[in-house]
């Protein structure tokens, strides 16, 4: 039987030296490792990338035994390849800059100003290598009062006002800040990375010249404001906490059933009329106080009481039919078994099982992007630390005795 080869990937040819750890660099650039860029990641002998511990959960050998590598690191590392090198060291230095010179791009998420007391900053490393995109992922970025400060995903999100609309009302049981439950900065802040990094290499390929992208937390977590953002922007209100609940479109939040809930996602008029039918409530769409939702979100304390009453007499599954039938949103509230359970989860392969040098058992979930020409493939398993040391070091035209040598003297492992 004849297998046909795969598909060249989009980023194919496109080769990245990701001197990044934790969540925000890591996600960046195991995104365009998907895409089919060839990610060099680079770590500290030893240790590695800080979330390489970060557990338990750690994954589970044949025979159920924890391995050293935790879900959390295997969960942002998949299709890249591992050199470990003591960047502290003059030797490492070096080595870094060998690569950087060869690599299209560099991600780097250190504090402001680390790289350059070892010579590894961008002015450096794009006079070697003009074309070389440099990334740099921090906190708040390379300028203003913050920069120096080291930046945290929690941090962020109370400062950049998320953790101020997230969370019940103060004024009800369980009411105040609240954090959202993944962290939501740096997985942004890594996704507009990846943006920026394909933006930077189209100018490359027209210009010939690379350039530096500085990219904040802050930044990012204000951005992602989005339609509250902007709410405030335009009022000069800072908007609070409700909940469940929408700022702007009602009804749209979690309501109470009979035997459970569901989420109930009204977005225009029509639907809501519709809705009103289903529940035996037509005159709602008829009330000049809910007719329009510019009415229902002003008159939403009149409303929401009453949709929750009718509600909580019948079944979520009942409801749930009745809605769907009707083409108005809604939806179950699924933990993560359920969600990964669900029959369009599994028809869209939304997790992959891979091959792991400890293990038979890892399954990652998928990657989202589905390109019909150049669709995403999973290479490599996440790296053990310093995996492709030997393999990398070769492929930049060291020999095995320079190698034997590096690692002799603790440079690299």
């Amino acid at each position: 039987m004849t297998i046909s080869p795969l598909p060249p990937q989009a980023l194919a040819g496109v080769r990245i030296l990701d001197l990044s750890r934790v969540l925000a660099g890591p996600w960046c650039t195991q995104t365009l490792a998907d895409l089919g860029a060839d990610v060099i990641k680079v770590e500290r002998p030893g240790g590695g990338d800080d979330t390489r511990s970060w557990g338990p959960p750690y994954l589970k050998d044949a025979d159920g035994q924890d391995t050293s590598e935790a879900a959390y690191y295997l969960g942002a590392n998949r299709n890249k390849r591992s050199i470990a090198i003591d960047i502290a060291s003059t030797e490492g230095q070096v080595l870094i800059k060998r690569l950087a010179a060869q690599c299209d791009v560099l991600v780097e998420n250190f504090k402001v100003g680390d790289l350059a007391r070892y010579g590894l900053d961008a002015e450096t490393l794009r006079a070697q290598n003009p074309g070389l995109v440099v990334c740099s992922i921090t906190g708040f970025g390379q300028t203003g009062p913050y920069r120096e400060r080291a930046g945290y995903d929690y941090a962020i999100q109370g400062m950049g006002g998320l953790m101020s609309v997230t969370g019940e009302r103060d004024d009800l049981p369980g009411g105040g800040p609240q954090k959202v439950g993944v962290a939501v900065a740096d997985l942004f802040t890594g996704l507009y990375a990846t943006v920026a990094i394909l933006a930077a290499l189209r100018h490359r390929d027209a210009t010939g010249q690379g350039q530096v992208i500085d990219m904040a937390l802050l930044d990012t977590q204000l951005a992602m404001l989005a339609n509250l953002g902007s709410n405030y922007l335009c009022t000069g209100k800072a908007p609070g906490r409700i909940g469940n609940a929408h700022q702007n479109i009602v009804p749209y939040q979690v309501f109470e059933c009979s035997d459970g809930h569901l989420i109930l996602a009204v977005g225009n008029d029509g639907q809501f009329a519709k809705f009103g039918e289903i529940a035996g409530r037509p005159d709602w769409a008829q009330d000049p106080r809910f007719a329009r939702n510019a009415d229902r979100v002003r008159n939403r304390e009149l409303l929401v009481p009453e949709i929750a009453a009718a509600i909580k007499t019948r079944p979520r599954a009942d409801w749930l039919a009745a809605l769907e039938a009707a083409k108005v949103p809604c939806g179950a509230i699924n933990n993560l078994a359920e969600a990964f359970a669900d029959p369009q989860v599994q028809a869209r392969e939304m997790t992959v099982a891979m091959d792991h040098p400890l293990s038979d058992r890892l399954r990652l979930v998928a990657s989202p992007i589905k390109l019909s020409a150049t669709p995403v493939q999973y290479r490599h398993a996440p790296p053990l630390l310093g995996q492709h040391t030997a393999e990398l070091l070769a492929e930049f035209g060291l020999s095995d005795d320079e190698v034997q040598a590096l690692r002799a003297r603790k440079v690299v492992s």
